[in-house]
């Protein structure tokens, strides 16, 4: 019944960078896959990036070299470096824990409300 609170979104212009942060007040990443969603009006939410108990990254092909996540067990964090974004970045960015990386997205766990990030000129 743990929900985490996403933040760091906001607008900015291409080109630009902004970390987003997801974090719970009770533990919920440990010994999981933790990710970060992105969803679009009209779509289903995509999964963009995940980070195994290891701390193994893996990245969708359209952030891959963009994006870096990272995980901080002693604050039950998550977090999101976003660099060089793009008009394609805009989305509502959630993030999420499975038992493991590669669950259909129906197996993701402990939701949060999601943070907007807005790119535009």
């Amino acid at each position: 019944q743990v929900q985490p609170v996403e933040s760091g979104g906001g607008s900015v212009q291409p080109g630009g960078s902004l970390t987003l942060s997801c974090e719970a007040s009770a533990d919920i990443f440990s010994g999981l896959c933790a990710a970060w969603f992105r969803q679009v009006p009209g779509q289903d939410p995509k999964r963009i990036a995940t980070i195994d108990d290891s701390g193994w990254p893996t990245y969708d092909l359209s952030v891959k070299g963009r994006f870096a996540i990272s995980r901080d067990s002693a604050k039950v964090a998550l977090y999101l470096q976003m660099n060089n974004l793009t008009l394609e970045d805009t989305a509502m960015y959630s993030c999420a824990s499975a038992e493991r990386c590669h669950l259909r997205r129906a197996e993701y766990q402990y939701w949060g409300q999601g943070t907007q990030v807005t790119v535009s000129l």
